[in-house]
């Protein structure tokens, strides 16, 4: 069975779309059956643009990337999620709807890209595309199907630790 993960960040413009974009590219290249949505609670409406070109310029699929709320992911038609992860303080801090299947919910925090000097923001994307890769190799790594949800949330927990940007 399909693993379905959803990262949030509040706008759905940056680092949610980096993971989104990360976790199914690896997923697809190493025959690992999980699949990666992003959304945010106030999504901009737009992917930043230094966000495609950090996943493009890594080989990453980007058709179909579109900012979108949360809400997508509440309804008796939604995907059911198995894990939910917060990338930005301000999306962890947040009130979270009430995902069907109570999935196992885990905060890996990055510093916002976006706010980087204009000179830097390339950089500050691709190293922010790059750690975020970095852990969800570290998922994809996990033995997701034989795995309870406490075991589970232990490891998430434990990758968070581990790769603190």
């Amino acid at each position: 069975m399909t693993t379905n993960v959803l990262i949030l960040c509040t706008h759905n413009s940056a680092r949610s779309v980096l993971a989104e974009g990360m976790l199914n590219h690896w997923a697809k290249k190493f025959r690992k059956d999980v699949h990666a949505f992003s959304a945010g609670s106030a999504p901009s409406g737009r992917i930043n643009p230094f966000a495609l070109d950090a996943l493009k310029e890594a080989g990453v699929d980007t058709t179909g990337c579109r900012s979108k709320s949360w809400d997508e992911f509440v309804g008796p038609t939604a995907p059911q999620m198995r894990i939910v992860i917060t990338v930005c303080d301000s999306a962890a801090a947040e009130t979270c709807p009430y995902w069907p299947g109570s999935p196992v919910q885990v905060h890996w925090g990055y510093p916002d890209p976006s706010n980087a000097p204009e000179a830097q923001r390339a950089q500050a994307f691709e190293m922010t595309r790059q750690s975020i890769s970095d852990r969800m190799m570290q998922l994809l790594e996990l033995p997701l199907e034989k795995m309870n949800e406490a075991e589970l949330e232990r490891s998430l927990m434990d990758i968070a630790g581990a790769g603190r940007p």
